[in-house]
């Protein structure tokens, strides 16, 4: 086990290259079973999720090949309709080889996954979408078990009570490109990522229309060919970068990153007192050596609303911002386990329901803390980095599902952030 040890309050300045996006890459593995030819993804990120996915896809029959370090080559010319327990319980976003294996083989045998826990994530509108193609899905000793020889397009609607589905949307797309006859999908979700996947599949043949909408239009076609696909930037990680910068009081540049997938963060850091600008084509520029933040509300919603990706690390940003922040979880209502950690660095927060409010303008004191998912993971150390003294976060390999290198990255905009083993920890901790 290793363990991150900041030293904070050195203002980060220079410039930092995003990675590919996670949310688009691991779905677009998945995307790859439904042609029996060979695809190429370019631009992906080096994490331990897409290794786990690379894994999963191995063990149904592709032949996989990392070529280098953001390249891999999947060919899955034969391939089976059973996903491995072992590898699918490790990581939520498994559950898209719903739809290609569907799609392709006409029935599917998936585990339930594991993931972050961040709160409940229920199928039930992957059931939905699935069940409205005309396959039929039951739940057998904790697998997802589909069996889709009668698999039709048909009228899907995706909408549940916190909004669309991502994930759904991918899988009921994935599965309708093979499905006899027109399928239109309404309140479908249309983040980058769901954008992301359209182009790839209407580069393998699939026809959509209505792409970057909430209403899906698809044609099934009877097979799709392999096609060589770049991955889009991680929007998350730039605007993390980005709050890294603010919360220290640095200025950087943030290169690869596509400052349209981030309009109501970018309107969030400006109205916060933070300048954000696109400085040049895929490139923005942070600056906030020169500026207070002041305090802010944020309340998280499907795109093209705020992230809930970025909830955690706006936490933590808020304790730094003068006056009551106040946000508000409308996606996963409990996913604020990062505020107890907060509070052990000294952060001044309180919880009402599904928001929280932050007295911010205060110190943060270094702490030993723990991180409980992915994000609250960036949240604990961009709180690292604005404390004082010695930051010791533990559990880091939720980290390394989610962030490219993400310590080496910081390092080199001027941060003092060291990766060591668990037994560096101080005896007293």
């Amino acid at each position: 086990m290793e363990v991150l040890r900041i030293c904070g309050e050195i203002p980060l300045h220079g410039e930092v290259y995003v990675s590919g996006s996670k949310n688009a890459a691991l779905p677009q593995f998945a995307a790859t079973l439904l042609s029996h030819e060979k695809s190429i993804l370019k631009n992906v990120p080096d994490l331990s999720d897409v290794q786990f996915m690379g894994e999963i896809i191995s063990e149904l029959g592709a032949d996989v090949n990392q070529l280098d370090k953001t390249t891999w080559e999947i060919n899955p010319a034969n391939i089976s309709h059973c996903a491995p327990y072992e590898l699918v319980r490790k990581m939520r976003a498994s559950i898209c080889l719903l739809g290609p294996l569907v799609g392709r083989l006409r029935k599917a045998e998936v585990p339930m996954p594991g993931g972050c826990v961040i709160g409940q994530r229920p199928i039930d509108l992957h059931v939905r979408a699935l069940e409205g193609l005309g396959a039929n899905v039951e739940l057998d000793k904790g697998k997802v078990v589909v069996d889709a020889m009668n698999l039709r397009g048909s009228h899907i609607f995706l909408g549940g009570r916190n909004g669309s589905t991502v994930t759904g949307t991918s899988n009921a797309i994935m599965a309708a490109v093979l499905a006899p006859g027109s399928t239109k999908i309404e309140s479908a979700a249309c983040e980058p990522e769901i954008i992301d996947l359209c182009n790839m599949l209407k580069k393998m043949g699939a026809k959509i229309k209505g792409i970057g909408s909430h209403i899906l239009e698809i044609d099934g076609v009877n097979q799709l060919q392999g096609c060589t696909h770049e991955v889009i930037p991680d929007r998350i990680e730039a605007a993390t970068y980005a709050i890294a910068a603010a919360i220290t009081k640095g200025n950087i540049l943030i290169n690869n990153v596509y400052a349209e997938h981030l309009g109501s963060f970018i309107n969030l850091m400006n109205i916060s007192g933070v300048a954000v600008s696109n400085s040049e084509i895929n490139q923005i520029s942070v600056k906030s050596e020169q500026q207070s933040i002041q305090s802010f509300e944020v309340i998280t919603l499907p795109y093209p609303g705020f992230p809930t990706d970025l909830q955690a690390q706006c936490c933590a940003l808020a304790c730094k911002a003068k006056g009551i922040s106040i946000l508000t979880e409308r996606v996963y209502p409990s996913r604020f386990m990062h505020v107890p950690e907060l509070l052990r660095m000294g952060a001044d927060i309180s919880m009402e329901g599904a928001s929280c409010m932050v007295k911010g303008g205060i110190n943060l004191i270094g702490a030993p803390v723990m991180a409980s998912d992915l994000r609250a993971s960036a949240a604990l150390i961009l709180a690292g980095l604005a404390a004082k003294g010695k930051t010791w976060v533990q559990r880091i390999y939720h980290l390394d599902r989610g962030y490219d290198s993400f310590e080496k990255k910081l390092q080199a905009l001027g941060a003092n952030i060291e990766r060591v083993p668990q037994s560096k920890l101080p005896k007293s901790f």
